[in-house]
């Protein structure tokens, strides 16, 4: 699975909880949030004002960490 900015953030993390520690790390708190049910990761970036660059940096780092995670579960 590719993370995009139109994944969504709830589904996501129910998923690869370790989305979590990349998403906090980037300022995006809003993994536990009620809007993370309806949000996409572009969406609740935006709102937390991020840049187009800062979304992208942050949507690569975490399809790595997942990438890993699912290399080491093979």
């Amino acid at each position: 699975m590719t993370i995009t900015k139109d994944t969504n953030i709830a589904e996501l993390v129910n998923l690869y909880p370790k989305a979590i520690e990349v998403f906090t790390a980037f300022g995006l708190h809003c993994v536990g949030c009620f809007a993370s049910a309806f949000d996409t990761i572009g969406e609740g970036a935006q709102i937390h004002g991020m840049i187009d660059e800062e979304i992208k940096e942050m949507l690569e780092e975490v399809n790595v960490v997942l990438n890993n995670e699912k290399s080491q579960d093979d």
